[in-house]
């Protein structure tokens, strides 16, 4: 075949003369780099590899890490994991070898990945996130996921958004937010994890977390810098009430002393945030996990306590009177879980007296048919977005689709098992969600969650909107 006919078969005259064409029009100073360029984005990108690999999160068990190829570029991503998997949620697939990471490997998940999903993924445009999802359900053919695993799937479908994101040269936030069909991008408010306890931390606190949010910042560049002043000055006043030693932190960062009581825990809190002379502006939020402390229908909140566990417990009607004083002595915006998992018509009144917003995590976790109960029972009001517990970035979006039409609030959310991947920052301010809950504001895998939305606050510029006292809704 000779250069002319070549040339002639893939149309590559026409090309070339529409690049160069280009190249004069745009006056370019390199015009070799500048044709290169536009060559390049005169071709489709389409998936031509997809990799997978075993790494570790941030509690040093395996997870699973995907670099994803397009003609363009290589796109990596990896999911984080939860201390426990819960009945209604995507399953993740481990290995179950005890010889092995302790039956931690993903081993199974990994090979599926590099054997099945690349196979059939090979040749898709990265851009088709939705097609992407559902050639991986297909393939799967499982209710939950548990063929090829949600951690094999959810690492593919994040890597795919990004190399999407790259094709349509936008940032991965935007590119959500046009998957979503959403209009607005919103900056979220953070809830930084200050203190730690229930299944997260080593320490005698029976509560999850209580978290602070800055809603009176004007600027997400704000509200970090006062969510980490308000940390280093509750590691301060636990020192002094400590004697001058300090403690421990949870596996998200949170710092951990031995606490009594609720009540002893917020007091700490209202402390710092009084020290930083910020009072009002910064709310506080809890995350209680009561199915970590349920035995039947009584709450034990000295279950950590050994010497005491046992010895006085709540009924869900305690639970409510607690609620309700703690919410009246302190500024609690927003409660996660109040009552065990199945509980739905204690949760159910608790929301009904409007007293704060009441989050849905283990009542939920994630799960369409889960949500939709909620919604029509008005069970909560607000939806924790796990997107590890739905599997794929597709359903991710549709979930929250269904709590913004019934104008619940939407959390995104991290897990106590991190890694370095930064999707959940692009996808709150994609979705809009209002608020994202990653942790303390130290830790690596918890704080590039938070320099991301500086990163995307920049890059926004002017039209960078922070959520702040519309947090719930962020319409």
């Amino acid at each position: 075949m000779s250069v002319q006919e070549y040339l002639d078969k893939h149309m590559l005259s026409r090309k070339i003369e529409d690049a160069v064409n280009a190249a004069v029009r745009a006056k370019t100073s390199d015009p070799v780099l500048f044709i290169a360029n536009h060559m390049k984005k005169a071709v489709s990108s389409v998936i031509t590899k997809v990799k997978a690999r075993q790494i570790l999160d941030s509690r040093g068990i395996p997870t699973v890490e995907v670099d994803l190829h397009t003609n363009k570029g290589v796109f990596r991503a990896s999911v984080p994991s939860g201390d426990s998997s819960g009945t209604y949620e995507a399953i993740e697939l481990r290995d179950g070898d005890k010889g092995m990471y302790l039956g931690n490997s993903v081993a199974k998940a990994v090979k599926n990945i590099n054997e099945k999903i690349s196979e059939a993924l090979i040749g898709m445009d990265p851009k088709l996130q939705g097609q992407i999802d559902q050639a991986m359900i297909d393939l799967d053919k499982t209710e939950k996921k548990s063929e090829l695993g949600a951690n094999a799937i959810l690492a593919v479908s994040i890597a795919a958004c990004k190399a999407g994101a790259a094709e349509k040269e936008v940032p991965l936030c935007k590119h959500l937010s046009d998957l979503s069909g959403r209009a607005n991008m919103v900056l979220p408010v953070p809830a930084f994890t200050v203190l730690s306890g229930g299944k997260h931390a080593p320490n005698t606190f029976a509560i999850q977390e209580i978290m602070i949010l800055p809603i009176g910042a004007s600027r997400f560049e704000e509200a970090l810098q006062w969510g980490s002043e308000t940390y280093h000055h509750l590691k301060a006043v636990i020192a002094e009430k400590n004697g001058g030693l300090g403690c421990n932190v949870g596996e998200d960062g949170g710092l951990a002393p031995d606490i009594s009581s609720l009540k002893e825990g917020l007091e700490l809190v209202k402390e710092a945030i009084n020290r930083t002379g910020y009072n009002d502006k910064i709310k506080i939020a809890i995350d209680v996990a009561a199915t970590n402390f349920c035995l039947g229908t009584k709450y034990d909140l000295d279950v950590k306590s050994p010497n005491k566990s046992g010895q006085n417990f709540k009924s869900a009607d305690d639970m409510i009177d607690m609620y309700k004083e703690i919410c009246n002595e302190y500024p609690i915006v927003s409660i996660e879980d109040p009552f065990d998992k199945e509980d739905w018509e204690h949760t159910k009144f608790f929301s009904s007296l409007g007293i704060c917003q009441v989050v849905g995590d283990d009542l939920l976790m994630s799960n369409s048919k889960r949500v939709e109960r909620a919604i029509q029972e008005s069970s909560c009001n607000a939806l924790l977005l796990k997107v590890n517990q739905i599997g794929t970035v597709t359903e991710a979006i549709e979930v929250v689709k269904m709590a913004r039409d019934a104008q619940w609030g939407v959390v995104t959310s991290h897990r106590c098992g991190e890694t370095e991947d930064s999707f959940i920052s692009d996808l709150s301010v994609g979705l809009a969600t209002g608020v994202i809950k990653a942790g303390a504001p130290c830790r690596g895998e918890r704080t590039m969650k938070y320099n991301q939305l500086l990163r995307i606050e920049e890059e926004l510029g002017d039209q960078a909107v922070y959520a702040g006292e519309d947090w719930k809704l962020s319409l």
